[in-house]
């Protein structure tokens, strides 16, 4: 990377804190390494271990690389109700490396209390907002233009053909038949979830593609997460926000009722348990929230964005990783 795109990396890296600063935000600064991770079955992680000195009765403690600093920032929150930010790095395995991903990554993860997801969409709209008006370095970029709010099931009826909710209760092969219609070939034996995947992956999302923020609202609440189910009880309270196809963050309203968080956890570890390429022990002490809601924005993307690059190798350092 030249000293220009050094000097521009850093620049927006100060703006995002000056933004949260502002708002007397928390940073925070958590650890990397990590003897328990929150399960979550899409993915993968790193595992290193510690070697103890000599003359210990221990010889080794198994640490996974954290994926996310969420385990850690929720129970800071936790024990003391405070809105917070912080700028690390984070690691996933078992991605290809290239155009939108590296195993190691700088994630920007916020949390404001006393709001829900759509509190943290305006929220981000004001710091995309923040970041493409202010400074010098913005100046030659476009204004920024407010976000377009799409939900889920519009965007499936939009792009896929079909209602989603009424065809995944009639079940899989309903969704099959869908599939099929927009020419994808599933396998057998997918549920309703990875039909929904299989589907948004390649007729939905790929349309997503505009110079124009899309925030897409209210996913199915069929798809294991942690945001609180909504009212209808068909969504969660989650958006995801895309830029010229681009996944930038995902937020959710916290789901704080402890069981249902519990729930969660037995039910992804089992499948983590079951498909995974790389076990990892599993945090049990579940955190006690209050009302909350929390983003996890990539960074590097969201620089790729700012700067015009087609590319996070062009804002990475060194680059990413050799494939």
């Amino acid at each position: 990377m030249d000293i220009d795109m050094l000097q521009r990396r850093a620049a927006i890296i100060r703006q995002v804190r000056s933004f949260f600063e502002s708002l007397n935000y928390l940073e925070l600064d958590t650890p990397l390494l990590s003897p328990n991770l929150i399960p979550e079955s899409c993915l993968e992680v790193f595992r290193t271990e510690r070697i103890f000195p000599h003359g210990s009765k221990k010889e080794k403690q198994p640490l996974w690389l954290i994926p996310s600093p969420e385990i850690y920032m929720k129970k800071i929150i936790g024990q003391h109700c405070v809105n917070v930010f912080q700028i690390c790095k984070c690691f996933r395995n078992g991605e290809s490396c290239g155009h939108l991903h590296n195993s190691e990554f700088t994630m920007l993860e916020y949390y404001t209390i006393d709001a829900d997801y759509m509190d943290s969409l305006t929220l981000t709209e004001e710091l995309i907002n923040f970041l493409t008006t202010e400074g010098t370095e913005n100046k030659d970029r476009e204004k920024y233009i407010p976000f377009e709010h799409i939900t889920v099931a519009e965007a499936f009826s939009r792009y896929a053909g079909f209602d989603l909710f009424k065809t995944a209760a009639e079940g899989t092969e309903a969704m099959e038949t869908q599939a099929k219609k927009l020419g994808l070939e599933p396998m057998p034996g997918l549920t309703v979830t990875q039909l929904y995947d299989l589907i948004f992956i390649h007729s939905v999302e790929p349309q997503l593609k505009t110079k124009k923020p899309i925030a897409l609202i209210d996913y199915p609440a069929f798809v294991p997460c942690l945001a609180k189910k909504a009212n209808d009880g068909l969504t969660a309270e989650r958006w995801e926000l895309y830029y010229d196809g681009i996944e930038l963050a995902n937020c959710y309203s916290e789901e704080t009722d402890i069981l249902k968080i519990k729930e969660f956890f037995i039910n992804e570890e089992a499948e983590k348990n079951r498909t995974a390429k790389v076990i990892h022990n599993i945090e049990h002490n579940y955190w006690k929230l209050p009302r909350c809601s929390g983003t996890a924005m990539g960074l590097d993307r969201l620089i790729m964005m700012l700067t015009g690059k087609k590319s996070i190798d062009g804002v990475l350092p060194f680059g990413t990783l050799p494939l």
